[in-house]
């Protein structure tokens, strides 16, 4: 007897430096973890340190990040995982091939804009971007 192969799904978060993505997708994880779903999330921070080390912020540099993500969270949510994504990406191109791969593939994609007013992600900067730049 096999047992019915769960549904995976990649939700795509993406908003501005310090917007919440990240906070808001441990706690998403966690609800439907506590539901009982596989989920990893694949956080953007973790994704650069490890699986795009070397890589820098030029907008080629971004894609390639982007499009690993794209990937590992295409591969995953293929295989029955619900993966969520807090994520930067800030050009639209490189997540629409994100999306296409997804849809290629017959994989649920949704993309969140977390809209978070410019103002209080600099009061929050969780970097030290916004101080950074305003140097």
């Amino acid at each position: 007897m096999t047992t019915p192969k769960a549904q995976g799904a990649t939700v795509w978060l993406t908003g501005l430096p310090s917007a919440g993505k990240t906070t808001i997708a441990r706690l998403l994880g966690d609800r439907l973890k506590a539901q009982g779903h596989r989920v990893e999330v694949l956080d953007g921070d973790e994704i650069r340190r490890f699986l795009s080390a070397g890589l820098g912020f030029s907008r080629e540099d971004r894609n390639t990040n982007v499009q690993r993500i794209g990937l590992v969270s295409e591969v995953l949510a293929r295989n029955g995982v619900l993966s969520v994504v807090p994520v930067i990406a800030p050009y639209a191109d490189s997540r629409e091939a994100v999306r296409v791969r997804h849809e290629k593939s017959g994989t649920p994609y949704l993309e969140v804009y977390v809209a978070t007013p410019v103002e209080v992600c600099s009061e929050r900067d969780v970097k030290g971007l916004y101080a950074r730049q305003a140097a």
